[in-house]
């Protein structure tokens, strides 16, 4: 399966075509649009003007989003993490962090959207993240999930099983 490249929002009637197929797809938005918000894995987007490495590493999360089955998908719920029969408790804030990483799973994630989602009032500093993700690292590890540094843009969960 392929992933559409759409331009965001004069495609907006074939983004309906595609959600409704469960066909994948990158919206390519203009600098001063609003992105749309959708929850659904096989939807991602980036703002233009875009650099080419950008637009491969995103083409690149949706693809690796589409091997996955849904029933190979982690899943965050009531602070604990199942994925492939097994589970790991999670604290409160590891659990708003790894919800997001969850949602974008195969797709970095920046440390600022990260931190946004650990602390929404705003209240932790660098460290802080450093020392959840360390933590959530081994707790994922636990499960078959692996949490990797993207140097300069953040993080990426991915399966190691």
């Amino acid at each position: 399966m392929e992933v559409e490249l759409l331009h965001w929002p004069v495609d907006e009637d074939r983004l309906v075509e595609l959600r409704s197929a469960g066909r994948a797809r990158l919206l390519v938005i203009d600098p001063d649009t609003e992105a749309p918000v959708s929850g659904d894995l096989l939807e991602d987007w980036i703002r233009r003007p875009a650099s080419i490495h950008d637009l491969r590493a995103r083409i690149a999360g949706l693809e690796r989003r589409m091997e996955l089955s849904s029933s190979d998908m982690p899943i965050a719920d009531d602070c604990v993490v199942r994925f492939r029969g097994g589970l790991v408790p999670v604290p409160p804030v590891e659990m708003r962090i790894v919800t997001l990483l969850i949602e974008r799973v195969g797709a970095v994630v920046s440390r600022e959207k990260l931190s946004d989602a650990g602390w929404p009032g705003g209240d932790a500093d660098r460290n802080a993240l450093d020392v959840h993700m360390m933590r959530l690292r081994r707790r994922m590890s636990e499960i078959g999930l692996s949490i990797r540094t993207v140097r300069g843009r953040g993080y990426l969960l991915e399966t190691t099983v």
